[in-house]
């Protein structure tokens, strides 16, 4: 699980053998949530609160590049 980075005890992640489109996971403690990053959208949700919800969707947006580029710099360089 290639980390891309930690934000207020949120680690954003996507899965080696993740899939297009460029999505993100996100996990904190026992919760955790996927997200599609354009546009930046909900896709599940296990035991994320709503708030927290609001500021991952936040952190994603003002981040969306930074996660795009890991996605295609590791699936480019793992194929």
């Amino acid at each position: 699980m290639p980390t891309i980075f930690v934000i207020l005890g949120f680690r954003f992640l996507y899965y080696a053998n993740d899939h297009s489109p460029i999505h993100v996971h996100v996990i904190k403690g026992d919760a955790r949530a996927k997200f599609s990053i354009s546009p930046v959208c909900l896709l599940e949700n296990y035991g994320m609160k709503v708030a927290e919800i609001k500021m991952i969707e936040s952190i994603i947006e003002e981040n969306a590049e930074i996660i795009a580029e890991h996605w295609n710099m590791f699936f480019n360089c793992s194929k």
